[in-house]
């Protein structure tokens, strides 16, 4: 069924480091300069380098498997096949990162670093790799569906993302739109719209409430009934949750459609009015996004792709 393991890389902030100045001495220099423990780069590259050694190892014990290695940055351009395995080595974000570009295919997300990292996406240690690909090839592995959100323009291209959607612009100024949600519309001038998957409502969504909740409190003495864990739901939930971040009221602009739930097929459109810089992105990667300018008509929607998470 399956015939390679892509294993997905990143640079270390010690490889982002010696990009940027030339050298590790320059690099270094700089760091220590600031004040910070330049070992505490290095230890973490030694620990990551340590892993993909180890994994490799493991990898090359699996007969008929061909293996395959890219760095994150070449996500967007790369092929993946329905007959790939998918192991992203590092943090939670590359999981995020790694997910918007497949189609299906399961996904092994490997924590290099328990010691340093969380891994909240990560459910195992390079140690367990061998074992849970062995597992997974005898269908005897648990999968999670995780929902996705999608924009859809009117020109034919899409983006989805793992945790949440953010339509507006590329700056500060202010995202002029026509929004459509059910059977009502109107026009907006706001800071830009969030779109929420379960799997992000812990993140950027809850911020927005965390906000909505202090600024009640400031103006009233009250939170208005606002729970910001309330607004946390399932990773593989169908719905989606979005949020107009600073609607502003005017002659031209109103702000009635402000938050609100899309569950199965429902769709929210946007029009854009932004004359440039209008974009749209996920997962908080703005250097892939999608132009969201004047006559850019935007439907959202839950995704018919979902993460296929291994989790055990």
């Amino acid at each position: 069924m399956y015939e390679k393991i892509v294993v997905v890389t990143r640079k270390t902030r010690l490889e982002e480091l010696v990009e940027r100045f030339n050298s590790r001495e320059q690099a270094r220099f700089y760091i220590e300069q600031m004040g910070a423990n330049f070992s505490d780069y290095e230890r973490e590259h030694d620990a990551y380098q340590r892993s993909l050694a180890e994994l490799r190892r493991q990898l090359a014990g699996l007969d008929g498997l061909k293996i395959q290695l890219i760095e994150r940055a070449f996500l967007p351009n790369f092929l993946f096949s329905d007959k790939d395995i998918v192991l992203p080595v590092g943090q939670d974000g590359l999981v995020v990162n790694t997910a918007k570009y497949l189609n299906g295919q399961p996904v092994v997300a490997v924590n290099p670093d328990p010691a340093r990292f969380d891994g909240v996406l990560l459910p195992f240690e390079v140690s367990q790799v061998s074992q849970t690909i062995t597992g997974l090839l005898a269908g005897h592995s648990q999968v999670q569906a995780i929902t996705m959100a999608e924009a859809a323009l009117n020109d034919g291209q899409s983006i989805l993302a793992f945790n949440d959607l953010f339509i507006g612009v590329r700056s500060h100024t202010s995202a002029r739109y026509q929004i459509t949600w059910g059977q009502q519309t109107e026009r907006h001038s706001s800071s830009g719209l969030i779109v929420s998957t379960g799997a992000g409502s812990t993140g950027w969504l809850s911020s927005m409430f965390q906000m909505a909740a202090g600024v009640a409190r400031f103006a009233t003495g009250a939170d208005g009934g606002i729970e910001p864990t309330r607004f946390r739901f399932a990773w593989d939930e169908p719905r989606l949750l979005f949020v107009v971040r600073e609607p502003f009221v005017s002659r031209m602009s109103q702000a009635e459609i402000v938050a609100g739930v899309l569950s199965g097929g429902e769709e929210l459109v946007l029009e854009s009015h932004i004359p440039d810089q209008g974009v749209i992105f996920s997962d908080g990667v703005e250097a892939d996004y999608l132009a969201f300018n004047s006559g850019a008509i935007a439907r959202i929607r839950i995704a018919e792709r979902k993460t296929r998470l291994v989790v055990s």
